[in-house]
């Protein structure tokens, strides 16, 4: 069977993008791959997390991945923390990176623009994190634009490394998803959601209140037009709400477009925020059942041994196929 590895970074609140570009993804794909989602804690310190905050992030997004529907029992949740063959791999990947690779990674770039300070870690974790892919042979890998450039180094230093010490490591294909891979601002289309934006009506999180998803949703930008009309040249602002209508109807564009012909935002708007509401409040009372629960510590656990089991053998293989001595 085809094997899946992603995971979501445990580095701030999760809103709306990471429900469109991840979770809603990954409870689909579980029925077609032998998956592995993690918890990147690692990947999270990378710059500063305060530790009670990293503590309580890494929970809440163990609790979302059941909470949006992925089922322990037919895929592997485990903290990337808890595997110690991540970070012994990662090493010794490290020896067959390229400093001139790494410095082209745009993420480290962007993260380290205008910083005095920027930390090693900051700019080795793309080797890291081809580990955390080659531990688990995985054959794909959801990817956004923005990890297209981070899947291609771990196709870069898997190929090299097989070439040196021998076939090692499966080569990964990426999985691209169209519509919602990418959930850009309310207040700014070209910007990709985040709350780290000081204006508060541009992101829409995961856990936000009914009143304060369609006080969001009321503010979004559009465009004098006042036509429903997915054209990302045109209307991109407009395009950005109809696929995020597209992510949580579950409906083709094509349906909304027609749904809303000569209506104009206002209804549009309006509908769109009940759509979010209605796919978030189970989501939102199923993780406050879990993430304080025993039951998550279990699946926790639990996963953290069966990923350790297969990260083992391949962490063997390649410290064999380097040359070191191995009991």
């Amino acid at each position: 069977m085809k094997r899946l590895l992603s995971g979501i970074k445990p580095s701030g609140d999760l809103n709306i993008g990471g429900y469109g570009g991840a979770l809603r993804q990954y409870v689909k794909l579980q029925h077609d791959y032998e998956s592995f989602f993690f918890i990147p804690d690692y990947h999270a310190v990378t710059v500063y997390q305060d530790p009670k905050e990293l503590h309580e992030r890494t929970r809440d997004v163990a609790a979302l991945y059941l909470a949006a529907g992925i089922d322990p029992g037919r895929s592997t949740i485990f903290l990337q923390s808890q595997v110690p063959a991540h970070t012994e791999l990662g090493w010794l990947l490290e020896t067959q990176a390229h400093f001139g690779e790494l410095k082209r990674m745009t993420q480290f770039k962007e993260k380290s623009e205008g910083k005095d300070v920027v930390s090693s870690a900051l700019f080795t974790y793309p080797v890291l994190m081809a580990a955390d892919v080659l531990l688990y042979q995985a054959t794909h890998v959801p990817v956004g634009d923005d990890q297209k450039q981070h899947l291609e180094l771990t196709r870069d230093v898997a190929e090299r490394f097989n070439k040196r010490f021998g076939l090692t490591f499966t080569l990964p294909e990426p999985i691209i998803q169209d519509i919602g891979s990418r959930i850009m601002g309310l207040d700014d289309p070209g910007k990709k959601m985040s709350k780290s934006n000081p204006n508060q009506n541009s992101c829409v999180l995961l856990m936000d209140s009914p009143d304060d998803i369609r006080r969001k949703f009321s503010k979004a930008v559009t465009d004098s037009e006042g036509q429903v009309r997915h054209d990302w040249e045109q209307k991109p602002a407009v395009s950005n709400l109809i696929e995020i209508y597209s992510v949580f109807a579950d409906e083709e564009i094509a349906v909304i477009e027609r749904r809303y012909e000569g209506q104009g935002y206002g209804v549009f708007k309006k509908e769109l925020a009940e759509v979010v509401i209605q796919k978030l409040l189970p989501i939102q009372d199923k993780y406050r059942q879990l993430v304080d629960s025993s039951e998550l510590d279990r699946i926790l656990i639990d996963g953290a041994k069966r990923a350790a089991d297969v990260a083992s053998d391949t962490l063997l293989a390649a410290k064999k196929a380097m040359g070191f001595v191995t009991f």
